[in-house]
């Protein structure tokens, strides 16, 4: 049963209208004013784009529904020492404007993979291509669930698993039918309305949260400056992370502190944004290598006020649902439930006539937003580095759009199914939404990370190291996630009682397989650096 659906009003249908036209005016403005004809404009839209469309476009793909769900939910339970992963974020963005991107565009290459071609021969060029197109199942997948969620409440009231995987399905169908339509030029402009969208609708939630709250702005502040379990502050940004109590003398358990930001998040948003395609295509598609460099500092900082947005929404919820004192009742209004589904729940039941429209057009949009792109990459990357010199030489670019196309729907279907996977993952993980998604892209990070440095920073390395450090980074990750840890350290009553009872945060298991499998990658010696790679 439709539960929000049935309960919107001629104003609510009248945003969500305008929603789509604004989506379906997007991509038909995209196709007149470029039609792609070879595969350079299907995949790089003809390196044609603006450096602030690439920019807002980056923010939809890095944030998406993580951000709609995850952000709220981490606020509400937590404080605010999630926004000190931006830290990394910063300068990872510097470092890679000014080190990583000018040497994709003076190699002129399509996808980051084929710089390690030149470097290590073909083989590690196509080992560390699929190494991304698993890892980008895995993150992509796991944010096509995360955006079921809100999708799914906002529609049929809950989510339990037979309508996750409805809602998955259709997320899925509407992201490889548009990402066929048009491409990357489509997929960019696409994802600007988006975040202008879901980004108004989380103003209009912040707005509309506090007007709901009969408490002066004095008594909020005093509630939030005491808030956590413990007495400490609710809007605390920065914890250094160092614990003398530990025997580590830190607790490799947190995940977001001053150390994590300077190692863990720096090294993902270096992999995210230097060596995932996902992510490297919107970048390669602007004009020369300034403007890409700019692109990602841009997307960056502005990312930084929006996910602000978000998790003002979370200590909103806070007050509204945790302190019945300030909202003049007797018991908290928010008894149980996951509260991942808090911020759509509050939406189902207080949103006024025409508020509720944009935020369910918010969810609409946070759902599919960077899974279009995800699929566009993936394709690409998949006839780039695979199909087009191994399968197909040789053949027009007619043959090659064509052969794109059926990439996108094979991927589509193989992200649907991981999503599938995740609503099972995430339950047993014990980990927020925001957690979880960091975590999963770990996987091909790890191994990822070690062959660009020692491709880019180091004269050593061969075809079967770069191999090798793929596999170690990905198994390391895995020997480190918290229901194999368990396994595998129980084998002997020390270990049982020690490594067993130790949790390693996200960025940790990052940090760890990143080093080893840079070990590994730069063990042999190798040959000089490409023409036009820093090193």
């Amino acid at each position: 049963m439709l539960l929000l659906a049935e309960g919107l009003r001629t104003t609510d249908w009248l945003v969500l209208g305008l929603y789509a036209a604004l989506i379906i005016g997007a991509g038909v403005w995209a196709q007149v004013k470029k039609r792609s004809q070879t595969a350079t404009d299907y995949f790089l839209a003809g390196r044609h784009m603006p450096v602030w469309a690439v920019a807002v476009s980056t923010i939809a793909t890095a944030q998406s529904a993580a951000t709609f769900v995850g952000v709220p939910q981490d606020s509400y339970a937590n404080d605010l020492t999630y926004f000190s992963a931006s830290i990394g974020a910063i300068l990872a963005a510097f470092l890679l404007a000014r080190l990583v991107i000018p040497s994709y565009y003076r190699l002129g290459v399509g996808t980051p993979y084929q710089l390690l071609e030149s470097r290590f021969g073909p083989g590690a060029k196509l080992a560390t291509s699929w190494a991304y197109l698993i890892g980008r199942v895995f993150a992509s997948g796991s944010r096509v669930f995360v955006g079921a969620i809100p999708v799914a409440i906002a529609f049929f009231g809950d989510r339990p698993d037979g309508t996750m995987m409805w809602v998955i399905a259709g997320i899925i169908v509407f992201s490889i039918l548009y990402t066929l339509w048009g491409g990357l030029d489509s997929v960019i402009w696409t994802d600007v309305v988006q975040v202008v969208v879901y980004v108004g609708a989380a103003l209009v939630a912040v707005l509309v949260l506090w007007n709901h709250i009969p408490a002066s702005a004095a008594a909020v502040l005093d509630a939030w400056r005491h808030g956590m379990p413990d007495g400490s502050s609710k809007l605390t940004l920065v914890r250094s992370g160092i614990d003398t109590t530990k025997p580590l003398g830190f607790d490799p358990g947190a995940p977001f502190t001053l150390l994590t930001a300077l190692t863990g998040w720096t090294l993902l948003n270096l992999a995210a944004f230097g060596t995932d395609q996902d992510l490297v295509q919107r970048l390669l598609s602007c004009r020369g290598a300034k403007q890409g460099g700019r692109s990602v500092i841009a997307s960056t900082l502005l990312g930084i006020p929006v996910v602000m947005i978000f998790a003002a929404v979370g200590l909103l919820l806070w007050i509204v649902y945790a302190r019945p004192d300030l909202m003049g009742r007797p018991t908290p209004g928010y008894a149980s439930g996951d509260t991942a589904d808090i911020f759509l729940k509050f939406v189902m039941r207080e949103m006024p006539a025409g508020a509720a429209g944009l935020i369910v057009a918010g969810v609409i949009a946070a759902g599919p937003a960077g899974v279009n792109a995800s699929l566009n990459s993936m394709a690409g990357t998949l006839i780039s580095d695979f199909y087009r010199p191994v399968v197909a030489p040789g053949r027009d670019e007619a043959h090659y759009v064509k052969a794109g196309r059926w990439a996108v729907v094979l991927w589509g279907i193989v992200l649907g199914g991981f999503a599938v996977l995740c609503i099972w993952w995430q339950r047993h993980s014990g980990q927020s939404i925001i957690d979880f998604v960091l975590g999963v892209m770990a996987f091909a990070y790890a191994g990822l990370l070690g062959v660009f440095f020692t491709a880019l920073f180091t004269k050593r390395g061969t075809t079967a190291s770069a191999i090798a450090a793929m596999l170690v980074g990905f198994l390391v990750v895995l020997m480190l996630q918290p229901p194999v840890w368990k396994v595998w350290t129980a084998w002997t009553d020390w270990t049982a009682t020690h490594l067993a009872a130790l949790r390693i945060a996200s960025p940790w298991r990052l940090v760890i397989g990143a080093v080893l499998a840079t070990l590994v990658a730069a063990a042999p010696r190798g040959k000089a650096l490409a023409p036009g790679v820093t090193g």
